[in-house]
């Protein structure tokens, strides 16, 4: 199961102020990005309501490049596996509502499930996430 779409980050604006605005964490097979929320910038839905008013959770995006590995299949496997990660971590938490995080793969980083979501909560805790 992958992250509800009200838990998705998407847009290029969204992603800009990540990458702009957002503290960075360095692991050896991922880089984190914390920021906090800016609903302006998401996308509003058909009735012209913004999608944050729409469910209060921390918003998350998973980047991985073609040089993380060839094939689209591995690569959406990595995305689906960080996803149900971290949907198990924030979707019924509230307390971090006012944060984006951007998750990006090193190229190489196909490693074994196990290390590469060790490594993940260990970011998470370094910025402040994990209970």
């Amino acid at each position: 199961m992958v992250l509800p779409a009200s838990m998705r980050l998407r847009g290029h604006r969204c992603f800009d102020h990540l990458h702009r605005r957002g503290k960075r964490y360095h692991g050896t097979l991922m880089v984190l990005r914390k920021a906090s929320s800016n609903p302006k910038l998401l996308r509003r839905d058909a009735t012209g309501v913004s999608m944050h008013a729409q469910h209060q959770s921390c918003r998350i995006a998973v980047v991985i490049s073609g040089k993380v590995h060839k094939r689209a299949v591995v690569r959406n496997r990595l995305r689906r596996l960080l996803h149900d990660h971290l949907r198990a971590r924030f979707e019924a938490r509230s307390e971090h509502s006012d944060c984006w995080l951007l998750i990006s793969l090193r190229p190489g980083a196909d490693a074994e499930e196990a290390n590469l979501l060790e490594e993940c909560d260990r970011l998470l805790e370094e910025a402040g996430l994990q209970p």
